[in-house]
């Protein structure tokens, strides 16, 4: 929703309106003073309750002027906002916030802080009660359409995230290459309207506009972070055992990177991320014989579940690997499906995300991981056997069974120990 500069300052020179909100900032001292940080709860809550809603901070919204947030008071700013949306609205909102730069009209640019609310699942109350935006201003629900919409959007979250529609995303953003990799030769003269819509890559929202889904950002878009900004995998080697080193002079990091784009196209940088950071022994033993410290079949496996059943709909939290001197660890958002447990993972399936599962099911291995031991030519593996290759695997080349533990019933942790002749 107004993503350019000039298409968000066309929208300021109209004013407010249902779907934008422009703010002033003051400051006493380092501390925000304006707006109200009740005033702005309200706001932002009313958005989420009603169609969604962009926020600018740093524009005065009588004069549609803008005027920027002071530099030294921009991280600040950005902390309050983010502060109201975890604690002053509940449940907490799942807003994007950016800090974008904007020509002033006098030759300048200054900094201002856009919030992006999208349209909630939940219904949303802040300290102004339980509020929806009517056009330029914000009103109290009545209470039977507050019970109306209690029961529309319970209704709405039966629908599993990765089905849901992107309110931000158009046909246009869906690479043509990506998504036609999944058509078939049954389908090869189908519509493809229909073929996304049947295969999930696509939904009408509400108003009848064909829509790319969560799934389909995440297969078929260049990169899934212009809509879902945690959609990527975060790595990191490290030289010793911790993430903190004993001498904080000495080189502690030796590898780090953002691995974006598609998720097949994640799954294949993180495997070569762990292949260029592991180590290789030899033994001298009738030959030699390289024994690596991790075995390169697991960790596709272990990657591939990461990305195929991690939560996406939480905000903030991005798939984490750590390659350390002895093992390596991979943190994937999101507590066990269902009834799962970590002792049950390698006998039983439970998918977070059916489509995104059916899709990766049909997306080819790349031929850049060729060196893999599988007789399957898709990422995944529809007969759930991925978690028991993966500790089975692993077990034979350590030594030491994988661990899987639940983190404040928020993450998934993976450790694989390391073959101990490659440390």
């Amino acid at each position: 929703m107004f993503e350019g500069a000039e298409e968000l300052l066309d929208k300021i020179a109209l004013g407010e309106d249902s779907v934008l909100e422009l703010k002033e900032v003051r400051f006493a001292g380092e501390r925000v003073s304006a707006p109200h940080r009740d005033s702005l709860a309200d706001e932002l809550a009313a958005f989420a309750n009603a169609r969604g809603g962009v926020c600018v901070l740093g524009v005065e919204d009588g004069t549609r002027r803008v005027v920027g947030v002071p530099l030294e008071g921009l991280d600040a700013a950005e902390a309050f906002v983010r502060a109201i949306c975890n604690d002053s609205v509940q449940p907490p909102l799942m807003a994007v916030i950016e800090k974008i730069m904007l020509p002033t009209g006098l030759g300048t640019e200054v900094p201002v802080i856009r919030v992006e609310v999208p349209k909630s699942l939940f219904v949303h109350k802040s300290p102004g009660g339980y509020l929806h935006r009517i056009g330029s201003s914000k009103r109290e629900m009545t209470p039977d359409y507050l019970a109306r919409l209690f029961q529309q959007r319970s209704q709405a979250r039966l629908i599993r995230f990765d089905e849901q529609v992107v309110p931000r995303a158009t046909l246009a953003d869906l690479s043509v290459p990506l998504w036609e990799r999944f058509r078939t030769s049954r389908s090869s003269t189908e519509a493809s309207e229909s073929l996304l819509n049947k295969l999930g890559l696509a939904r009408r929202d509400e108003e009848g506009t064909l829509r790319p889904t969560v799934a389909g950002v995440l297969v078929a878009t260049e990169d899934p972070r212009r809509f879902l900004p945690n959609a990527f995998i975060q790595a990191v080697a490290y030289k010793g055992t911790s993430a903190t080193p004993a001498n904080p002079t000495a080189v502690y990091q030796l590898d780090a990177a953002d691995l974006t784009g598609p998720i097949d196209q994640q799954v294949a940088d993180a495997w070569r991320f762990v292949a260029r950071n592991m180590r290789i022994a030899a033994t001298k033993a009738a030959g030699r014989i390289d024994i690596p410290q991790y075995d390169l079949t697991a960790v596709f496996e272990a990657l591939v579940n990461a990305v195929a059943h991690r939560d996406y709909a939480i905000h903030g939290s991005k798939i984490r690997l750590r390659m350390y001197a002895d093992r390596l660890e991979l943190a994937s958002p999101g507590a066990l499906t269902n009834t799962m447990s970590v002792e049950s993972l390698a006998f039983r399936q439970s998918a977070r995300n059916e489509v995104l599962t059916s899709l990766l099911a049909r997306c080819p291995i790349p031929a850049s991981l060729g060196s893999l031991d599988t007789d399957r030519g898709a990422l995944m593996d529809k007969r759930g056997e991925g978690v028991g290759i993966l500790l089975d695997r692993s077990e034979k080349l350590s030594g030491r069974r994988p661990e899987y533990r639940v983190v404040d019933d928020a993450e998934l942790v993976l450790t694989i120990w390391a073959a101990p002749g490659g440390v």
